[in-house]
């Protein structure tokens, strides 16, 4: 099966502009694409790892992709799907985001001469002249045109700041600016996009008359219609600082019955002949199901190392055996229960820890902790709750 008839079964996508002409040009590995990601926030996101996942297998197919760091964007703020202003972001802000993005980035994408490239459009947005804009590129857009895309329609009642109403100018002259300077002639993007990246097209055909293509990724929505990725803690980070390779297995592993074989479809790279014969087994297997999806997403970002132990200590959490739980590595001073639990970043602090322990919250070999100087020594177990259990080495 080539590459396009693949994401159409995952059922990865949602429009295009030219099916034919994308289709030859994945299938032929002659892509060069890009998408964007704007630097929002320290960690990517579940959002964007389905981008990452189709960047990855567009890659694996022969296509050559640019990702887009958008560190000029970020100084306006996307409206898609919002309906109030996003908060302003500092230059010190955004520039730490771009950076932390690029470092995870690494893990999906192989980056070098001739695979990946990856670009900041702070390089090329914030050098232009306002007034040069207005006339190469203002002039191409309708403004009764760009009202009626729906990335606008939504803020049109609680109203929508200037600043945000260019920002669909900025996407579009990013896709002509990477056409002309990368040969870029496809751009992929979450279906809220979709506006933003005709605007794009039709700059290209306008200015160079040439011919460009976009392509839009079905959003990552649970049978309920709401976007998946969010706990009752917020998003589900791709960082394990925010959200730890437990958690993370833990969300996919908890995600409702009717969803799992769309996840396990549109997430991982299982082979779609064996994903057929998933969906052929009887419903009892169930949790089989989910066990594989979230294991095989939590490998993905996290390494297999730590996805084994994440899986252990879900078993363990709910009736297994402490038996299997492998080491978990801590390199610590004074190994103390409280220096352990920042160390091994189940607490973010020594406030935190402390808290936690006189709460009653924490064990040690399944003994309740009262002390927070009990010492802890190569082998032990600690417990968080319920639900979190270490196997401690120390190093």
């Amino acid at each position: 099966m080539e590459i396009f008839e693949e994401l159409k079964e995952r059922g990865l996508i949602a429009q295009v502009t030219d099916e034919k002409e994308i289709k030859e040009l994945i299938n032929g590995g002659g892509a060069r694409f890009y998408i964007g990601f704007d630097p929002t926030a320290d960690s990517l996101h579940v959002g964007h790892f389905m981008a990452l996942c189709l960047m990855k297998r567009l890659q694996m197919a022969g296509n050559k992709p640019v990702v887009l760091i958008g560190g000029g964007t970020g100084y306006v703020g996307d409206p898609s799907g919002r309906t109030d202003m996003r908060s302003m972001l500092t230059p010190e802000m955004i520039e730490h985001n771009c950076a932390c993005f690029k470092k995870q980035m690494e893990r999906f994408i192989e980056f070098g001469d001739d695979k990946a490239i990856m670009v900041n459009n702070a390089d090329w947005l914030l050098k232009l002249n306002y007034v040069e804009v207005l006339r190469e590129v203002g002039a191409c857009f309708s403004v009764n045109n760009m009202l009626r895309a729906e990335c606008y329609k939504q803020r049109m009642e609680k109203g929508l700041s200037f600043l945000e109403f260019n920002y669909m100018i900025m996407q579009a002259y990013d896709f002509y600016h990477l056409n002309g300077q990368y040969g870029c002639n496809m751009q992929f993007g979450g279906d809220d996009q979709w506006s933003n990246m005709l605007a794009g097209t039709e700059l290209i055909r306008k200015k160079t008359g040439k011919d460009a293509y976009a392509m839009t990724i079905t959003l990552l929505l649970n049978s309920e219609g709401k976007k998946m990725g969010k706990t009752a803690k917020g998003a589900v980070w791709l960082d394990e600082n925010k959200t730890t390779p437990y958690e993370f297995y833990q969300y996919w592993r908890n995600v409702d019955d009717a969803d799992v074989m769309k996840c396990i479809k549109m997430l991982t790279f299982i082979p779609m002949s064996e994903i057929r014969e998933m969906e052929n087994w009887d419903a009892s297997r169930i949790n089989e199901k989910k066990e594989i999806l979230a294991y095989e997403l939590t490998k993905l970002v996290h390494g297999e190392e730590k996805a084994q132990a994440a899986m252990a200590q879900a078993k363990a959490a709910f009736g297994g055996s402490f038996d299997d739980l492998p080491e978990t590595e801590i390199s610590v001073e004074n190994p103390t229960v409280l220096s352990v639990l920042v160390a091994a970043k189940l607490c973010a602090s020594n406030g935190e820890a402390r808290r936690l322990i006189q709460q009653g919250g924490v064990s040690l070999n399944d003994k309740k902790v009262t002390d927070i100087n009990a010492p802890v020594i190569s082998g032990d177990i600690l417990h968080k709750g319920k639900k979190i259990h270490l196997r401690i080495k120390l190093v």
